[in-house]
């Protein structure tokens, strides 16, 4: 699992850590307590800051993890 930061900009900051965990799940294997379980093999990503439970439910699947970084940045953009 490798960690993002929605905004690139924050990178920066040294007070600041990334918020974005981006994985690869093979069809059927990640299961979520309260949730559906992953459904296709893909790459998704969910907002997770290190060391910390996620805050919701993961989105994708994505072919490349650079596409699901890049959905990850766009929607970060216009809902936050």
């Amino acid at each position: 699992m490798s960690q993002y930061y929605s905004d690139p900009k924050r990178e920066a900051d040294p007070y600041s850590l990334p918020d974005v965990e981006v994985f690869y799940a093979d069809e059927g294997g990640l299961y979520i307590e309260g949730a559906d379980s992953v459904s296709e093999a893909g790459w998704y990503y969910w907002a997770c800051f290190p060391g910390c439970m996620p805050d919701g439910e993961p989105t994708g699947p994505f072919e490349t993890e650079e596409e699901a970084v890049a959905d990850m940045r766009y929607n970060w953009d216009l809902y936050y």
